[in-house]
């Protein structure tokens, strides 16, 4: 379980191919982040939580597998990409974000990017069969990132477009600094928002 806070961003180094599945290695910006870090630990990559295999001279490995490479955009990573990191959480840990699992419920499409003075606003698409799982002002983790739905700016019954503001410090401290049009996040909805919402499904 995660916050949703970024602790890091990672660089690919290495991308195996394996009959079903893809083992990457990562190197953290930071020198110590795998200070703490054990084999067997869950981290968040990019909003996905995996588990490290290896830990050698700073860097990390894991290994997507088949139904993960399927539900996120870690299939679509190449050499050189950066990825967001985040340990999981303790129970002393701040929740300074909102409840992440790390259990990508789909991927959306950044639509635009609008650069303001001191923010950014990110436009990001995704289908309506999830739509009733944000309400505005809600919360919402893309590429791990814990933020606030803004705006719902376009629903219809094949898409829904939300919108998402970035501070300087987020644009900074991760990879939302290096996405353009076109490209895929990951996303997964507030929890306690998905159990109200099959609670009621289920006394209609």
């Amino acid at each position: 379980m995660f916050t949703g806070i970024i602790q890091d961003k990672g660089k690919i180094v290495k991308r195996t191919v394996n009959k079903d599945s893809i083992r990457f290695t990562v190197k953290p910006e930071s020198k110590i982040f795998t200070k703490n870090l054990k084999i067997g630990d869950s981290i968040s990559i990019n909003g996905a939580c995996m588990t490290v295999e290896n830990i050698i001279s700073g860097e990390f490995s894991f290994t997507t597998i088949k139904e993960s490479l399927s539900k996120t955009n870690l299939s679509a990573l190449k050499s050189d990409d950066l990825v967001n990191l985040e340990e999981a959480m303790t129970l002393r840990s701040k929740l300074d974000g909102h409840i992440v699992q790390g259990h990508v419920d789909c991927t959306g499409t950044v639509k635009k990017i609008t650069k303001l003075k001191d923010s950014w606003e990110y436009f990001i698409e995704f289908s309506s069969e999830f739509s009733q799982n944000i309400i505005p002002i809600g919360s919402i983790a893309i590429n791990g990132v814990s933020l606030t739905i803004a705006a719902i700016p376009k629903e219809n019954a094949k898409n829904v477009l939300i919108k998402v503001a970035i501070i300087p410090h987020t644009f900074k401290h991760t990879n939302f600094s290096k996405l353009k049009a076109g490209d895929t996040v990951n996303i997964e909805f507030d929890i306690l928002g998905k159990y109200v919402n099959r609670i009621f499904k289920n006394h209609i």
